[in-house]
């Protein structure tokens, strides 16, 4: 009872194993010429001459992808000196995605796990539903009676933030529901299972990829003013194009409460700015920087013009962070905060229930 046990070894399981492996395999990684990504530290780059390879870890599943077969043999050998591994071939599945090649370029789908979330679900055989959320207010807190089940409703909207990774389209409706998991209520779960009869439908859409041009980063960015019926919290929504695929997205609510429509937006302006940002880093590390300004598109003239204006004014004080950060990338020509007519404001599916035209427009 007086005596401790000294580990000589990490062993499966301990708090300190996932650090230990991933140590182990940063220092191979950089013994066999691998550069550890600062932007996204599970990614490993290496570049000598003309030969270039990105590796991805996570846990210890590996995607691997050179410029040569020669190269990839000749990793792959290292690595399987050092660890013991198994190629699969080509990617096909990936943590739940499963990943299609066509002519045209690369499809990720999660059909697999749709069905899986429904079958959870008890929902297999329901109808389907046109759109993923309705087009009236937001949901309360209040106004309903708790739900019988929750730790099912806390599994089902968990599930379902997995499957915004390739399913875009239904992010804002899976945002919307996952703010009422501490105490959910039966028209919280009608929502939920609105979703789900919503991806019922359309089980086999996911995520295109296709071979373009990776000169520009055009972003969309819109804010929902003071949506939330509780708190008057406004709801931002962005997405990031490279060429012509879709690189990120986002349906968040704001973590303040902003006192006009224009701060919302230009909340939402400095969040998406922030995300280029990272992406453009990103794309320097692996060797594909991107020299033109990052298009922001707002359907907000007031939030357009404080993006350029140095001028102080006295009601925008109390977001001079966001207002200097934006500024700054503006004057070095880094972004360009543009104008777009609500009607082509693609963000808005990030932030609002949309009608069906509006929605499939967006959504396709």
């Amino acid at each position: 009872p007086d005596h401790v046990c000294r580990l000589r070894k990490s062993l499966y399981g301990l708090k300190q194993a996932p650090r230990a492996w991933y140590k182990r395999f940063a220092d191979y990684a950089s013994s066999i010429g691998f550069s550890q990504s600062k932007c996204d530290h599970s990614l490993f780059i290496y570049k000598k001459n003309h030969h270039m390879a990105y590796l991805l870890l996570y846990v210890d599943d590996i995607i691997l992808t050179t410029s040569s077969d020669t190269l990839q043999t000749t990793i792959i050998s290292l690595l399987s000196s050092e660890f013991a591994m198994k190629d699969l071939g080509q990617l096909s599945y990936f943590l739940g995605i499963a990943v299609t090649r066509h002519s045209q370029g690369l499809f990720l789908s999660q059909k697999k796990y749709v069905e899986e979330i429904l079958t959870r679900a008890g929902m297999s055989s329901c109808k389907s539903c046109p759109t993923p959320v309705d087009t009236k207010s937001k949901m309360s807190v209040t106004h309903s009676v708790p739900y019988e089940d929750p730790s099912l409703y806390r599994s089902l909207a968990g599930a379902l933030q997995y499957l915004t990774f390739t399913r875009p389209d239904i992010s804002y409706a899976v945002q919307q529901i996952c703010l009422f998991m501490h105490n959910p209520m039966e028209t919280h779960m009608h929502a939920l299972r609105r979703i789900l009869r919503y991806i019922q439908g359309t089980r086999d859409y996911g995520l295109h990829l296709y071979p373009s041009s990776i000169t520009s980063l055009i972003s969309y960015t819109d804010a929902d003013w003071g949506g939330c019926p509780d708190t008057r919290r406004s709801t931002s929504g962005y997405c990031v194009f490279l060429g012509d695929n879709l690189l990120s997205w986002s349906s968040k609510r704001q973590p303040t409460l902003s006192r006009s429509s224009a701060e919302a937006e230009y909340r939402g302006v400095a969040n998406v700015v922030a995300e280029s940002c990272w992406l453009r880093n990103l794309l320097l590390e692996l060797h594909c920087s991107i020299h033109k300004a990052t298009m922001v598109y707002c359907d907000n003239v007031s939030a357009i013009y404080l993006s350029s204006n140095p001028v102080q004014h006295q009601r925008t004080k109390h977001i001079e962070m966001d207002i200097h950060f934006v500024r700054e990338k503006v004057s070095r020509g880094q972004v360009r905060v543009l104008h777009v007519p609500s009607r082509h404001q693609i963000a808005d599916i990030f932030t609002k229930g949309l009608p069906l035209i509006l929605f499939q427009d967006f959504r396709d």
